[in-house]
């Protein structure tokens, strides 16, 4: 049995944890018992527990170090890092679109980003012998899209590779490392990379879908997933039920992925 409150007196950070996959997983740890803190760029107008969010650009050096400091400022301590934070601003039409400022800017976000914070932050888990780090990589690192999330891809199969050489390091420590590879989730971001496709293609959003789709080589269940369940599968890697996981890549695709 799942208890409802198996998080009470756990504390995590969550990054970009107001929308999405994100803002899902903070209400599932929440209802859950956990204390978290989160951080986006902006601040929405119906933010929960604002005593418990920082405003910052965690694609940069400072804005990672800023959000850290007052998570820890405010928690005491971090049991769960959960770097969800990513996306994909770069402009379509394949790689000669990518100059070096698309590179760096992609780089950072789904990458650095995470490494970062990590860096800041593990350490103390490694003091502690406990803690867990979830990195939310994508099923693109396996299945790129050259036309306008390269840059994108490459960073999250960056991400991937990193995720499990930190988790031979930490594991022996008592901190678990893992990493989640979603596919097609119904979130803000996708609907913004459909109006880029939509742009490029007359304006027509369903023809952009359909070639995302096709893309993707469809989608077996017939559909994209909802953050909630793909915040269901991450909750339970950061919970103790998951005590004996670390170093493996979970995908949650819907069966996208054509291959074992």
């Amino acid at each position: 049995m799942i208890e409802t409150r198996e998080f009470e007196g756990r504390s995590f950070l969550v990054t970009g944890g107001t929308k999405g996959i994100g803002a899902a997983v903070v209400s599932r740890l929440r209802g859950a018992g956990g204390k978290v803190f989160t951080t986006a760029r902006s601040v929405p107008e119906d933010l929960p527990e604002p005593d418990y969010f920082m405003a910052a650009d965690v694609g940069t050096v400072s804005g990672v170090k800023s959000v850290a400091a007052a998570a820890l400022k405010k928690l005491g301590r971090i049991d769960g890092l959960i770097s969800v934070v990513g996306g994909s601003s770069a402009p379509a039409g394949g790689f000669a679109r990518l100059d070096d400022e698309a590179w760096d800017r992609e780089l950072s976000m789904n990458l650095l980003s995470a490494v970062r914070f990590d860096r800041e932050l593990a350490p103390a888990m490694i003091e502690r012998g406990r803690g867990v780090i979830i990195h939310i990589s994508s099923i693109q690192r396996k299945m790129p899209l050259h036309d306008s999330t390269l840059a994108y891809a490459a960073a999250k199969g960056a991400l991937s590779t990193y995720s499990k050489g930190l988790s031979k390091e930490l594991s022996p420590k008592g901190v678990r490392v893992l990493s989640v590879a979603p596919g097609f989730v119904k979130t803000e971001a996708a609907e913004r990379l459909i109006d880029r496709l939509a742009a490029q293609s007359g304006g027509d959003r369903e023809v952009a879908l359909g070639k995302l789709m096709d893309s993707l080589g469809g989608i077996p269940m017939g559909r994209p997933a909802e953050p909630a369940e793909a915040a269901e599968l991450i909750v339970f890697l950061a919970s103790d039920r998951a005590g004996y996981l670390s170093g493996s890549e979970f995908t949650i695709d819907g069966g996208s992925v054509p291959t074992v």
